[in-house]
């Protein structure tokens, strides 16, 4: 679980870009994305093949 600690003086607008930084540095927000919806293991197979391509280049 990601949290950040507000110091006393800190504006709650830069407590929640520190916080949206971690959460996207820990990559959470690209697993909720992919979990949203089911994925077909055809598809799932499918997409990590094109994965795989890309890293060759």
């Amino acid at each position: 679980m990601t949290e950040v600690e507000v110091s006393p003086g800190e504006s709650i607008e830069s407590a929640l870009k520190r916080f949206k930084k971690k959460i996207q540095k820990a990559g959470i927000l690209s697993e909720i994305k992919r979990r949203e919806r089911h994925e077909k293991p055809s598809m799932k197979r499918k997409r990590k093949a094109e994965a795989s391509r890309k890293r060759r280049r």
